[in-house]
């Protein structure tokens, strides 16, 4: 019996062998860890574990897995979970991204897909109502991620009116691609989707780029899976919709009003490499990104009510063509104030150079803030990047996004990502890593979103990123042991856009779900047994990758510590006597031990037995 809301089947490829397969969970599987994120980090507990501690993320034998949930496309927002083992934090990340695949792949009747081994040339996926097939892809190897799309949407398009002559007009099928950071296995590389779309966190792009996967194509005429309440499901669909229609600042300006709002009002904004984050320019307002660069101010996800996307184009000059959305706030801050630009155009080509280069629009910049910083106080070398690398060089962070994409000169070392790029600049340069770590604005390896601690005005607090499972993932902090369990874990899973989330209540959703599914469940009981299951089998990966020590890497970027520079939150910091309390309550919470170790009892409670063999020995 498949519960409501599934397509019922999963594809199974093996690159290696060529080998492509159906196969299904057990509907109490389904139940306990729903889709998305959860049934990612199932799979790969049951596949992989045994290798794990040994097993980097860019080995063939590391499942590569994109997954939607029961939820999506149905509740407003469709998104797609892209997981596996990280190359970057040596953990499960569940990534997810705003993309019309999500849809596409459900109407073929398949809730995911599960990729293993290597294949021995460059290829992409495509599933249509015709059934799965790979595909040739050497001419698209090597693309940039524009003209990937470009040429996707048109090849897919032409092979379907070949093999249906009589349908008519084809759209554009539902793809996610690489660009060449994620060819070149840069380890912080994004999974591309749309045109500036990504799944950014976790490093999937290198994944994908170790298979050799140049996309995942999927296009259905196909209808959604059945709901088991469809009435129910109507009327709570009407009535999400009502309540999102009442947000109209996201529908107005996107995350984009944040830009200057993040720095002058709530000093949590990234600048110069977090240096500061508390800024006055009136440059980076909002308006003078509508102003000058908007083409389109309304660009709605499938299923969408909030309607947050912007399209931006440089329309003179030597960016001319450049295309890119809002940016949205993570990106004006990534690849505007952290590198020092504060100027709209080059924040735009920046961020639209990410999305050609396939670079993660937080985590490759947060890279090439980390360089420039080493830059400024002399531990990099003009010689040894081969050109200034100075704040607010546009021109400069041109060339430097470029080397790491293709792995050339220093750019080779912060492929890479900004922790092991620590360790191999303190190599070359003679020094203890230590004193280079301390410029590493990361947590588990995972690369800080644009929102700070210090200032404590922004939605993240002290152990936001230091108890999260998934580090510097900003859309998956670390609240208090039961909230978050119901926010981001349960998006992740369900999947659905967090921002879809803001306006209708949770009960609301939750109710939502139960019409869905037809699962007894409740806000409850998702805070109390699935979330923290997901959560915990989550944290037993992360122990048993022994690359990250408990209660010492459970912890803030030392930069996170210092004082404030500037701004009306000057002298403010993150309090790290508050930060060891609410640790411990958070570990408390979930039943983990004072080191954040799963207790047995705890294990046992969440059906959990066979991690506890694992986790015995982190408690001697």
């Amino acid at each position: 019996m498949t519960p409501g809301g599934y397509a019922g089947k999963w594809l199974d490829i093996d690159l290696t062998n060529n080998k492509i397969e159906e196969i299904t969970f057990p509907y109490e599987t389904l139940e306990q860890y729903f889709g998305g994120r959860g049934m990612a980090t199932k799979i790969l507990w049951d596949r992989v574990a045994d290798k794990w501690a040994d097993m980097d993320g860019l080995d063939p034998e590391n499942p590569l897995i994109f997954a939607t949930g029961p939820m999506t496309g149905i509740y407003p927002g469709a998104r797609i979970c892209v997981s596996g083992k990280s190359p970057v934090s040596n953990g499960v990340v569940g990534s997810t991204a705003a993309t019309e695949f999500a849809v596409e792949i459900k109407n073929t009747g398949y809730d995911g897909i599960i990729f293993t081994g290597k294949s021995p040339e460059p290829v992409y996926l495509l599933v249509t109502d015709d059934g799965p097939e790979l595909v040739d892809a050497k001419h698209l190897w090597g693309l940039d991620g524009e003209t990937t799309l470009i040429k996707l949407n048109k090849e897919v398009k032409e092979t379907l009116k070949k093999r249906h002559p009589n349908v008519g007009l084809w759209k554009a099928p539902g793809s996610m691609y690489l660009g060449p950071a994620g060819e070149n296995m840069v380890r912080n590389a994004c999974v591309m989707t749309k045109i500036c779309h990504a799944a950014g966190y976790g490093g999937y792009g290198s994944v994908m780029g170790s298979k050799n996967i140049k996309a995942v194509v999927a296009k259905s005429r196909n209808m959604f899976p059945k709901v088991d309440a469809p009435e129910a499901a109507k009327l709570l669909w009407r009535k999400a919709h009502a309540e999102l229609m009442k947000v109209s600042d996201f529908r107005r300006w996107g995350t984009g009003a944040l830009a200057y709002g993040a720095g002058a009002g709530s000093s949590s904004e990234p600048i110069r490499n977090w240096q500061e984050e508390w800024h006055d320019e009136t440059s980076m307002g909002v308006n003078r990104y509508m102003d000058r660069f908007w083409v389109k101010t309304k660009w709605a996800d499938f299923n969408c009510t909030t309607n947050c996307m912007k399209v931006s184009c440089i329309k003179t000059g030597p960016w001319k063509g450049d295309i890119t959305d809002v940016p949205d706030y993570e990106l004006q801050a990534y690849c505007g104030t952290n590198l020092g630009i504060f100027d709209p155009e080059g924040n735009v080509h920046i961020s639209t150079l990410m999305d050609k280069l396939g670079h993660s629009g937080i985590n490759g910049p947060n890279t090439m803030g980390y360089a420039a910083e080493l830059y400024q106080r002399g531990i990099l070398t003009e010689e040894d990047i081969g050109f200034k690398l100075e704040w607010g060089d546009v021109e400069a962070f041109d060339k430097l996004a470029h080397m790491m994409a293709y792995r050339e000169g220093i750019g080779d070392i912060l492929a890479e990502g900004t922790y092991r790029a620590a360790f191999k600049i303190a190599e070359m340069k003679g020094m203890e890593p230590e004193e280079l770590l301390k410029y590493a604005i990361h947590v588990k390896g995972i690369e800080i979103g644009a929102h700070g601690t210090r200032s404590d005005k922004d939605y993240t607090h002290d152990i936001c990123y230091a108890a999260s499972v998934q580090g510097g993932d900003h859309t998956s902090t670390a609240v208090d042991g039961y909230n978050d369990m119901s926010g981001a874990v349960f998006y992740d899973s369900a999947v659905f856009c967090t921002f879809t989330a803001r306006g209708p209540s949770q009960a609301l959703i939750f109710d939502f779900a139960k019409a869905i599914t037809g699962y007894p469940i409740t806000l409850h009981s998702w805070r109390s047994v699935t979330g923290p299951r997901i959560v915990t089998l989550q944290k037993a990966l992360l122990l048993m990758s022994n690359m990250w020590e408990p209660i010492k890497d459970d912890d803030n970027p030392p930069r996170f510590y210092e004082p404030l520079p500037s701004g009306p939150y000057e002298g403010k910091t993150t309090d790290r006597e508050r930060v060891d309390i609410r640790l411990q309550a958070y570990f408390d919470t979930l039943g983990w031990d004072e080191r954040g170790i799963p207790k047995k009892e705890t294990l046992d409670r969440l059906d959990l037995g066979d991690v506890e063999p694992y986790m015995a020995k982190y408690r001697q």
